[in-house]
């Protein structure tokens, strides 16, 4: 990254501010408003200064302090204090100008946290590894060496400042980051050229090199390919050198391999950095599936990653195997692979890539190593401008595209017959904020090198005027979402009219969670390029990702024009390739018997056939029991005595039509045999799941190509792939089941019932684990496969801590103190007890104590998980040691990972600072509790909460007392709804709500409601409550209070409520005695107290058609109702009299809830329930219930409108009929109003 010099003191301490974008960097621009800011705020305060001067100044402190010579305010840092007479002066260093000055203490002001908020202008940096010499004289010896020296020589300082004076450009390399130092390779450009710092200082003797120790965690390749200039080995903490231009969060922990001692990554980015390039060779080739008519043809490649886990991982995660065999005949050593449908010639080097010249010199300054194998066969059609989709393990990488496109875009006139108005040439659509937001780093450090792009990314929620004031004029690349482009496109309908390039990253997961929205973004696309003004411009759309998708074919056929199809996933290219997946279940005893069955076929076609199996003797008995019932075959494994050459000429001999050859083999003789023209491939044993896309190899050369030949019939399939299931199958299920569901196969049940005992077995291994933090927040987790948490309750971890037992009786009404913020709707804090609060008496004795410098004890022996005190400026805290490094005991002093047990945060500090607590300041239990607010989630089906909305949150609660109700608790998590500011006005016995926590984040436009959130974890907990709003059933002039049971006995209390319970924006006024009761007039509204009355289970009739469901409910004069829909259940309550109704319906199916309707009529309300699947049901309700009856009246109705024939549409209306006969006859035991 480019830096600017602020200040020198030597080669090992130097500061600097960084250009440009970077995980450290911070636009100038908002370090120009923060300055403006901090000048309004700070002079408009001169009549108020005692309320911005510290009351104490100290060493070390945070302050805001005046320079004359800078004629501003200024950020700094409280370096020494001198006392006068009558004033003391402070030696401060401005953290944003790297500058020390002497200011008076009436210029010193507090520093607000609002000002605080951007990191400091001024990073420290040192040269790494690059430590200071000295020339020692030896009289004695009369000689003179060179040596390691503790301070730099003032030669060397020298020679450093005139090296960077100099120097027409400068750029920093970032190494690693210790104690807030940056560990750096400084690169100068003088009289251009090129000289690294480090390098040069070294070079002229000035320095030396460290010399790092080995990191036995790291493999021979990734040692050199992170070694510099006269470093030998690879430092302990290195930071991979492609990876320091790249944003901090492609820089994922490299975890490591015990067995195999090789780096592997869990991060695609840092895999694509990482890769490294093997020479070509014979062994490497690789099978392309050519256009057809075409021979196939060997293409030489470089060696690949292994094969993704699919089977029993989340198939958007990209996994890297190391096998321990390195023979031949290993199949983890599996060659590249790649499914075609244009021939392409690859570019496999980046000298001969399609990529601009500027871009090749950054890639290579940046020491990218590629491009990798699937990079090589996108990049060339993707330069020339034409419609590809490519499906690939690295398929999430964005760097399958980008380099190309920004080729691409350097050349103007490609664009000249576009007409003159404003909008993007190039649109990136990516499944989330998050992917989002690293394509655009992404974007911003390769268009450096490029002409002036101007990127934009854009993410929009709900809020309609801020879309509507968006300015993307001169705007060349936009990165966003499906939703929020559509929000876009409705204030800038010319959104498309320059548009030439349109990315789909990560296709599978657009297709799959916003299948409509990306549909509607390609008819706005496919309209605006049939214009007149369109006929000689390009137009070209890009799709990549990791898995193959049913939606993927539509694209294709209606939106691409002669489309490069790339596949390097031989799983995926299985079912592009119309690869038929079958699976038999059988006993293990009877699987000859299966096998034989299968094989007993007839087919004029030419049948080959492997049967896989996982061991010799195995293979033996297979091959016996083939030959004993007259089916020829041979077989082949590592002990056999026929070799590979007989078997290969068996294999490969021109058979008539009609002839069946049948080869058992295991599957370490794969690589040599290299067979590819198999018709069908038999799954006797199951593999690993790296070996199983191997097996589906062997039948490549039979792949359809289905895009490019529509007419082929797709019940008719060239290669087929059967899996024998047994019950020794059930470690496989979960896998299998996957890939069949994504293949859109034919799936037994009894694949079903493995993969549930399986997921079962999986997730009761998770019982110690946390629950899952998605679950939590949002009532849901989308992928449990893959999450490790857990996803069930645990009794013994479960029950509530931390919480007074007063308020584990729900609903609670409590004042909560939010103290660390996680996201917008999950913080830590204490619950507060205004009467008498325990931890407040604490804090205080814990303060006088450590007030005697005698107390202030420091921790010989730091022990995990034991109680220490530590203080924080002038507060002490309680913390427990939760994590101490082996490495770092060995040192004098070491940093620990500590929690503050009354706060929920963690922080890292020195041993040091840790202070012996007596025993009676461990009594009190930790007074951390985990707030989650309730009902509201992320819109757009995002699944974390986007950074905009949390900083907001954190700004407005963080350290304010606010009135919550409790209306769930788990373990040490409380559920919360609402979630209230109130202010209170004793003297006027008033209290003032300012806001609601849930209100506030809707109002970001970045939240949405989610209504099902306490329900599912009641369900989870397995005591369902369904919570009704019982207030709004009542007129509001007759609310009864119940936010505490204080207020019952209170019946003067009266309140003045809006209309509006959920908006909160406004303050409302409540005449309470309690502030908790201003709370309930936000929220409490809606929440129930149903449970306090007696209910009754009105009478329920229905009847059916093929497209929806009609429910009548039985009450009389309804007085006011409330019904609410979801997918699979519906909560109707109404009143009538004195008497509350509530039928809660667990429905026997699903429905569509934004489409079912409830009308109120005469003496019923009828409910329409329209059918997520069309189809007759057998009943209304999954349990019986006496007072639901099907409803005769209309038996003729329902068989007019059938569209099926008579007998067929009777025998489902029986079976309705007959299953609610049996349900009424049986007493459930629910209450009627009867």
């Amino acid at each position: 990254m480019e830096v600017l010099v602020l200040e020198i003191e030597d080669p090992g301490c130097f500061w600097v501010t960084m250009k440009g974008c970077g995980p450290y960097v911070v636009d100038e621009i908002e370090y120009k408003n923060l300055n403006a800011e901090m000048n309004q705020f700070y002079d408009k305060s001169y009549k108020d200064v005692d309320e911005v001067k510290p009351l104490t100044v100290k060493e070390g402190q945070i302050c805001v302090v005046f320079s004359d010579e800078l004629k501003c305010w200024c950020r700094a840092v409280i370096k020494s204090i001198m006392y006068c007479t009558d004033h003391y002066q402070t030696e401060c260093f401005l953290v944003d100008y790297a500058k020390y000055i002497f200011v008076k203490s009436k210029d010193i002001r507090v520093a607000l946290e609002a000002f605080m908020q951007i990191p400091y202008r001024a990073k420290k940096c040192r040269l790494y590894r690059t430590k200071p010499v000295t020339l020692r004289i030896d009289f004695c010896e009369d000689t003179a060496k060179i040596v390691p020296a503790k301070r730099w020589d003032s030669a060397a300082t020298q020679y450093f400042q005139n090296l960077l004076k100099g120097t027409t450009q400068m750029k920093a390399k970032l190494c690693a980051v210790e104690d807030n130092t940056f560990d750096v390779f400084l690169y100068v450009t003088i009289k251009d050229e090129k000289v690294c710092v480090n390098d040069d200082l070294v070079s002229k003797n000035f320095a030396r090199f460290e010399e790092a120790k080995e990191n036995a965690g790291s493999s021979a390749d990734d040692q050199e390919n992170q070694t510099s200039l006269n470093v030998k080995c690879l430092p302990v903490k290195m930071v991979n050198s492609a990876l320091a231009f790249r944003p901090v969060l492609f820089q994922e922990k490299v975890s490591t391999s015990l067995e195999t001692g090789l780096a592997v990554s869990s991060s695609f980015f840092e895999e694509t950095c990482q890769r490294s390039r093997t020479d070509l060779n014979e062994s490497t080739a690789s099978i392309v599936k050519a256009i057809p008519g075409l021979p196939f043809k060997e293409n030489m490649a470089v060696h690949a990653d292994g094969l993704q886990q699919f089977l029993n991982s989340d198939p958007l995660k990209i996994h890297i195997i190391e096998d321990d065999q390195q023979s031949v005949e290993s199949p983890s050593e599996e060659r590249n692979f790649v499914f075609l449908s244009n021939k392409i010639e690859p570019s496999s080097i980046l000298e001969t890539a399609p990529l601009f010249d500027g871009l090749k010199k950054e890639l290579t300054r940046k020491k990218f190593l590629g491009p990798n194998f699937t990079e090589s066969y996108c990049w060339p059609p993707v330069a020339r401008g034409c419609d590809v989709v490519a499906i690939s393990y690295e398929g999430n990488d964005p760097f399958l595209y980008i380099p190309p496109v920004l080729t691409f875009l350097q050349s103007g006139s490609c664009y000249q017959a576009l007409p003159n108005r404003n909008g993007p040439l190039a649109l990136i659509l990516c499944p989330g904020w998050k992917k989002a937001q690293l394509v655009f780093e992404l974007l911003k450090t390769y268009e450096r090198c490029s002409r002036q792009l101007h990127p934009m990314l854009i993410i929009l929620g709900q809020n309609k005027e801020e879309t509507r004031s968006l300015n993307i004029r001169g705007c060349e690349v936009i990165v966003t979402t499906p939703y929020s482009l559509l929000r876009l496109f409705e204030h800038h309908n010319l959104l498309f009219c320059r548009l030439c390039h349109l990315v789909l990253d990560e296709i599978e997961v657009l297709l799959s969670d916003a299948t409509e929205q990306v549909f509607t973004i390609l008819d706005c696309y496919k309209k605006a390029i049939i214009t007149e003004e369109w006929e000689y411009s390009l137009h070209q759309i890009i799709a990549v990702g990791t898995c193959w998708n049913k939606y993927i074919a539509h694209l294709i056929k209606e939106f691409m024009k002669d489309p490069y199809i790339v596949i390097t996933a031989v799983e995926e290219a299985s079912i592009y390739g119309n690869v038929q997946q079958v699976v038999q279940p059988c006993t293990d005893s009877d699987r000859i018997a299966v096998l034989l069955k299968i094989l007993d076929f007839t087919d004029n076609n030419l049948q080959k056939v492997l049967v896989f199996t996982d061991s010799e003797n195995e293979a033996e008995m297979v091959h016996k029991a083939l030959k004993s019932n007259s089916i020829f075959s041979l077989k082949i494994h590592k002990e056999s005595e026929f070799d590979f050459k007989y078997i290969l000429n068996q294999w490969t001999k021109k058979y008539s039509s009609g002839t069946h050859i049948v080869l058992v083999l295991t599957d370490d003789c794969m690589q040599s045999l290299g067979i590819t023209d198999a018709t069908c491939v038999i799954h006797y044993s199951l593999p690993a799941p790296r070996i199983f896309g191997q097996r589906l190899r062997s039948m490549s050369d039979n792949f359809s190509n289905v895009i490019e030949d529509s007419s082929v019939d797709q019940e008719y399939r060239k290669a087929r792939s059967v899996i024998l299931l047994t019950e020794n199958s059930a470690y496989h299920a979960p896998g299998i089941l996957r890939y069949l569901q994504h293949g859109e196969a034919e799936i037994p049940s009894e694949l079903h019932d493995f993969t549930a005992k399986m997921l079962e077995a999986e997730e009761n291994k998770k019982c110690s684990r946390p629950l899952c933090a998605y679950l939590k927040t949002f009532g849901f987790c989308k992928n449990r496969t893959a999450c490790p948490d857990r996803h069930q309750i645990n009794l013994q971890i479960d029950m509530p801590q931390n919480i007074p037992d007063k308020v584990t009786q729900m609903p609670a009404c409590v004042t909560i103190l939010p103290l660390h913020i996680v996201n917008a709707t999950n913080y830590f804090g204490r619950i507060v007890d205004k009467q008498k609060d325990q931890y407040t008496t604490l804090a205080e004795e814990m303060n006088e104590y450590f007030k005697k410098p005698s107390n202030k004890t420091s921790v010989k022996s730091v022990e995990k998980l034991a109680v220490y005190g530590l203080c924080e400026k002038t507060l002490f805290h309680r913390v427990q040691v939760v994590e101490i490094s082996p490495k770092e005991e060995e040192n004098l002093f070491f940093m620990v990972k500590i929690k503050y047990i009354d706060e929920g945060r963690t922080s890292q500090v020195q041993s040091y600072q840790l202070l012996h607590l007596p025993a009676r300041f461990q009594c009190l239990p930790p007074q951390a509790v985990e707030f989650v607010v309730c009902r509201v989630k992320p819109i757009d089906n995002e699944i974390e909460w986007n950074p905009k909305v949390t900083h907001y949150i954190q700004h407005k609660i963080k350290g304010k007392l606010h009135e919550a109700k409790i209306v769930h608790t788990l373990g040490n998590t409380a559920w919360v709804d609402p979630m209230v500011r109130v202010t209170r006005l004793s003297d006027l016995k008033v209290s003032v709500n300012e806001y609601n926590v849930r209100s506030e984040i809707l109002s970001t436009g970045l939240g949405t409601d989610n209504p099902e959130h306490i329900t599912q974890l009641q369900k989870l907990c397995g005591h369902v409550k369904v919570l009704d709003h019982a207030k709004n059933l009542e007129p509001l002039g007759k609310m009864e209070d119940t936010a505490g049971p204080k207020n019952v006995s209170n019946p003067q209390n009266t309140s003045i409520q809006e209309s509006s319970t959920e908006n909160c924006n406004s303050s409302k006024i409540t005449l309470r005695s309690h502030p908790c009761d201003g709370v309930a007039q936000t929220k409490e509204a809606e929440d129930s107290t149903l449970h306090q009355h007696k209910c009754f289970y009105p009478e329920i009739k229905w009847f059916q058609n093929e497209e929806s469901v009609t429910v009548k409910v039985k009450i009389a004069s309804i007085a006011d109702h409330k019904c609410e829909f979801s997918k699979e259940k519906v909560v109707f309550s109404a009143c009538s009299g004195d008497k509350i109704y509530l039928a809660d319906m667990e429905l026997y199916q699903y429905i569509l809830p934004e489409k079912s309707t409830c009308v109120i009529k005469d003496k019923e309300a009828i409910i329409v329930l329209m059918k997520e699947k069309k189809g007759a049901w057998c009943k209304l309700l999954k349990n019986k219930n006496p007072q639901v009856s099907f409803d005769f009246e209309h038996w003729e109705d329902f068989e007019d409108k059938s569209p099926f024939r008579v007998g067929t549409k009777k025998l489902h209306c029986a079976a309705a009929v007959t299953e609610e006969l049996v349900d009424s006859s049986e007493d459930s035991g629910t209450e009627s109003d009867e």
